[in-house]
């Protein structure tokens, strides 16, 4: 990238969109006052070219999926976005178109989810493409729905549909023969999905005033119920014919039925996992439904340490891996 420097770069692109704490992006710090009354939620994620995404994705669908990521933990512990702080390493290549269409749709967002910028930083690398973004939350003191939470007894919720984004990266990075059996629209929802994830921002208070725990789908479905079981040291009971999953899934899983298994752990759902009390079912259910977010009760919290994934039969299903892991 020639003809610009970082200054002019923090000035006419990422500026333009910071929130009031930023300064105007003229400090080394952003300065804001949390809520009253309020906790602090924090939390990262990074993106890598090549990993998280391909070097040819569109800018404005980068930038959504950067800031998405972290709004989605955010709004999974039933907390507000707050703003956000974005560090981004640029490799030479980069243009500056690129770079105005990345700042336009990352402002786009930061609007759409009240989660503004603050500040961040911007370097240059020979790659390949970075993007970290720390995203900031609130929720009343005392109220955030942990991933310890969940208590035996309760309902196993999960919002949307299971496995678009797995299924949109495989149709994306190894063209298998299954989708040229899939109508073009189908494939445009597996693939859009996984461009552009899209989190469940209205939860967000039906899950602190409902759920006992709750943590977002990141890694896979059966790899992430897996964590938040041993982290609140219970166990579950899933049935695997109750995973909501889209017409355009069902069609590709028709045509090749080892793609359930990589639907349930493929994983950049970013859909909300979260357990709730059997009083509050009916309660929940009604919200998220006022809300236009569909949720599906796909098993219960068990009392021990295993967590059990069973299909119609009542017989248990064993999965090569939970969930995806960069290591």
């Amino acid at each position: 990238m020639q003809g610009i420097s970082e200054d002019d770069l923090i000035a006419n692109l990422f500026a333009p969109i910071a929130g009031p704490g930023a300064l105007g992006l003229k400090d080394d710090v952003a300065c804001f006052t949390p809520p009253a009354g309020c906790d602090l939620v924090v939390t990262k994620d990074a993106l890598v070219a090549g990993v998280h995404f391909f070097t040819d994705d569109p800018p404005e669908a980068i930038a959504r999926k950067a800031l998405r990521v972290n709004v989605s933990d955010v709004i999974s512990k039933g907390a507000d976005p707050l703003g956000f702080l974005l560090a981004v390493a640029l490799p030479g290549d980069v243009s500056l178109d690129w770079l105005q269409t990345f700042a336009q749709a990352l402002g786009q967002d930061a609007a759409l989810y009240s989660c503004p910028l603050l500040g961040g930083d911007t370097v240059r690398t020979p790659g390949p493409l970075t993007l970290s973004i720390t995203a900031l939350g609130s929720v009343p003191n005392g109220r955030m729905v942990a991933r310890t939470g969940a208590q035996i007894g309760d309902s196993i919720y999960v919002s949307g549909t299971i496995g678009d984004s797995a299924l949109g990266l495989y149709m994306r990075a190894d063209a298998p023969a299954w989708v040229a059996q899939l109508s073009m629209g189908d494939r445009d929802i597996l693939r859009q999905r996984y461009l552009v994830p899209q989190p469940r921002f209205a939860l967000r208070h039906l899950l602190r005033t409902h759920a006992h725990g709750a943590m977002d789908v990141s890694d896979g479905l059966v790899g992430d119920l897996a964590k938040m079981m041993r982290a609140s040291e219970t166990g579950a009971r899933v049935e695997l014919a109750r995973t909501p999953l889209s017409d355009a899934a069902k069609a590709a899983i028709a045509f090749d039925n080892s793609l359930f298994e990589t639907a349930l752990t493929g994983g950049d759902d970013y859909e909300i996992l979260c357990t709730i009390a059997p009083h509050q079912c009916a309660s929940f259910e009604a919200g998220a439904q006022a809300c236009g977010v569909m949720v599906t009760r796909i098993g219960e919290v068990v009392a021990g340490e295993a967590t059990s994934f069973v299909d119609a039969s009542g017989a248990q299903s064993v999965f090569k891996r939970g969930s995806f892991s960069h290591f």
